[in-house]
């Protein structure tokens, strides 16, 4: 697999000039040919990326999943997460990137908190889609930091982590925004979301514990977009959530049934009962055989 492990790089693939600053830089897609170069069929970038796309057409692979993007998203990749991109069916349009490298954020309190934006982690189908005001917000905050590139200083660091800081704290909102104003496929998602862990825990023996990871694949999302809509919808993560369908499930086998605590835990999918009872009394207070005696 390609690597691209500078922004200097970066820049030298796109036709541009040497970046401003080593370790960050704003590019102007616009201004951006993308050299004949094997490496985009396969490739690694080693720094940050969130790219604001107006006006630009073409198809990326990130992962399994392809994307068709026209205007108006804004997407988010971390560090060396693969990418394929089609040459053949791609123009820059108008939008900007911004790339920064991991290195940049050493010392400052942002590179303890980047793990918190779940976006990075997000699939490029899951990309946030703007309004034209939050599109100006984003653009506003783009420039600044480009033009803080200008003069390198004591004070850049700190002056460009705090935009870009800012621009990640608004992309959360405009996220939570995406989530509310979608409701009807969203509430189609909570549904299949319902209906998947009710078919799994109603299967019989399931053979293995359910993961988020194994919910997210089933539902053509990546683990964090799911869990950030659950928690915003209701509340709980992806995880509480089918720990409480588990506990749920549970309950209604050890009060009708006449299982034993190890044939329940097996059939929900626990390859060792001693771990199934520690989370049923974590969730309860009760042991397994406790709660069933509540019922003699």
């Amino acid at each position: 697999m390609n690597a691209i492990s500078s922004i200097s790089e970066f820049h030298r693939l796109l036709s541009l000039p040497e970046p401003r600053h080593p370790l960050v830089s704003v590019i102007n897609l616009a201004e951006s040919i993308f050299l004949e170069d094997d490496i985009w069929k396969g490739f690694v970038n080693r720094f940050y990326c969130v790219a604001l796309k107006r006006e630009a057409t073409g198809k990326i692979r990130y992962g399994q999943l392809h994307y068709d993007y026209d205007k108006g998203v804004l997407s988010f990749t971390a560090p060396n997460q693969v990418q394929y991109l089609d040459l053949d069916n791609v123009t820059c349009g108008s939008g900007y990137l911004l790339i920064f490298h991991p290195d940049f954020l050493l010392g400052h309190s942002l590179a303890a908190r980047m793990n918190t934006y779940n976006f990075f982690s997000y699939a490029v189908n899951e990309a946030l889609h703007l309004s034209a005001e939050e599109e100006d917000d984003l653009i506003g905050i783009l420039a600044r930091i480009d033009k803080e590139c200008l003069h390198i200083d004591k004070y850049t660091q700190e002056i460009i982590l705090s935009q870009i800081e800012l621009l990640l704290n608004y992309s959360n909102r405009f996220y939570e925004r995406q989530f509310i104003t979608r409701k009807n496929h969203n509430h189609q998602l909570l549904a299949k979301f319902e209906g998947l862990l009710e078919e799994y825990f109603n299967s019989g023996t399931t053979g293995e514990l359910l993961t988020v990871q194994r919910v997210a694949e089933l539902m053509n999302l990546s683990p964090n977009y799911l869990s950030d809509l659950l928690r915003l919808h209701t509340g709980q993560n992806t995880q509480q959530h089918i720990h409480q369908k588990l506990i749920e499930k549970a309950k209604e086998r050890l009060s009708t049934t006449h299982l034993s605590v190890s044939e329940i835990a097996y059939a929900l999918g626990f390859e060792h009962p001693q771990s199934f009872s520690t989370l049923f009394k974590k969730k309860t207070s009760l042991s397994p055989l406790e709660f069933r005696q509540t019922f003699n």
